[in-house]
């Protein structure tokens, strides 16, 4: 495939295990998975990495270590990915790794899918204290003039418009594939670093395509995408730097050589064979 030009170099270059204590860690998870046990230094020097595997092959045990060890925030909660407590043994490997940086920015997150359910929450949460702290003012302020009750209540009002400019004034209202990409379009911005792991799990074909031209988009501006994913879709980013966890140590296959690809490419060719055999 052809390379997308962009501005500017990719900013995660590799991740190297280095871990001084290795012979005393062989025992415990994650460290048991055979990629991780085989792990030395992974090129991610492009705009979009990809990870692909079997469930349980470690690639989003690795992808989720990255993103502690960059120190990346969590989209799906307030905070970093290093503070999430369902991510204690993956911390144990980031302490492990040690990254190679061409450019840092401050802007990027990480985000797996099902932790779109708790951003969904966060933001009905929010609203919420912002239609209630609106309602207690009113009661505050109904005896003060109109510009007293303006300068007190417009930065809340100016809070709560804007997220519901950005994400709907019902979170809900929205399919959850509607909404995902509608957080997309809201979050990504140039020369950012994005860890995701699964992002079609939400999306439709359709809408894997729309995410797949908001990354064209901004790998043009200098943004990097890490990609733990099972989507022959978006595993066709033109250039993309493909990592098989199929394989130990990590191997770099091309994208027709990968077990999604070829699998839904036989299944999609024949799919009547492959149903029989699963009839029996």
């Amino acid at each position: 495939m052809t390379d997308v030009s962009h501005d500017g170099a990719p900013q995660l270059r590799s991740v190297t295990h280095t871990h001084p204590d290795w012979s005393r860690t062989r025992a415990q998870f994650p460290f048991t998975v055979p990629t991780i046990a085989a792990l030395g230094t992974l090129d991610l020097d492009a705009p979009v990495c990809c990870f692909v595997g079997e469930n349980g092959s470690g690639k989003s045990t690795l992808l989720e270590a990255i993103a502690i060890a960059a120190s990346l925030p969590s989209a799906g909660a307030a905070g970093r990915a290093q503070d999430d407590p369902t991510l204690t043994e993956q911390l144990k490997l980031s302490r492990a790794l040690t990254l190679s940086w061409r450019s840092r920015s401050n802007r990027g997150f990480f985000l797996r899918a099902e932790d779109f359910f708790g951003f969904q929450n966060l933001l009905k949460r929010e609203r919420a204290e912002f239609v209630e702290t609106l309602a207690r003012m009113e009661e505050e302020y109904a005896d003060r003039s109109a510009h007293a009750k303006a300068l007190a209540m417009g930065p809340v009002r100016a809070s709560l418009q804007d997220m519901e400019n950005r994400y709907g004034a019902d979170p809900d209202a929205r399919s959850h594939g509607e909404a995902f990409l509608n957080f997309f379009q809201q979050r990504l911005v140039p020369r950012g670093l994005y860890l995701m792991d699964e992002p079609e799990a939400a999306l439709s074909p359709q809408r894997q395509l729309a995410l797949l031209a908001m990354m064209f988009d901004l790998v043009a501006e200098g943004a990097q995408f890490i990609i733990a994913t099972h989507s022959p879709l978006l595993l066709a980013f033109p250039g993309a730097r493909i990592h098989s966890f199929d394989e130990t140590p990590i191997t770099e296959v091309a994208w027709d050589q990968t077990e999604h690809v070829r699998l839904t490419r036989d299944f999609l060719a024949d799919p009547e064979r492959y149903l029989r055999n699963l009839r029996g």
